[in-house]
């Protein structure tokens, strides 16, 4: 069975920086791709970042571009999201996701076939 286990949420001021990891086990291979979807307070999930595992493909959210950094390392089964400068708006429950057939176009809930149990991220201003 597919778990998804993520580590490395807390608390941290506005402008500091954060390390989410997520390790995978029980069958997925290199034809999933890993992603990370946040959801905050009385909103929807939404898509933050996403890494196909054989090319390297990434793909981010408009609002986190630029801040945010996802990588993954295919030995360890791991993938990670790096988070600089943080804002307040970026306080959400943080989901680790993998899917298959994805090809660096549009990733939603829907097309998700295994979720993390979520890691919270609180950023204080």
């Amino acid at each position: 069975q597919v778990q998804l286990v993520e580590s490395g949420g807390g608390l941290v001021q506005a402008g500091g920086s954060l390390s989410l990891s997520c390790i995978v086990s029980g069958g997925t291979d290199s034809r999933y791709a890993m992603g990370w979807f946040r959801q905050a307070p009385g909103k929807e999930r939404e898509f933050v970042a996403g890494i196909g595992r054989r090319t390297g493909f990434t793909k981010y959210a408009d609002s986190v571009k630029g801040r945010f950094t996802i990588s993954g390392d295919n030995a360890k089964n791991t993938v990670y999201l790096q988070m600089r400068n943080l804002k307040s708006e970026d306080t959400a429950n943080y989901y680790c996701a993998a899917r298959r057939f994805w090809y660096g176009g549009t990733w939603s809930v829907v097309d998700t076939d295994y979720w993390g149990q979520g890691t919270q991220v609180t950023v204080s201003s």
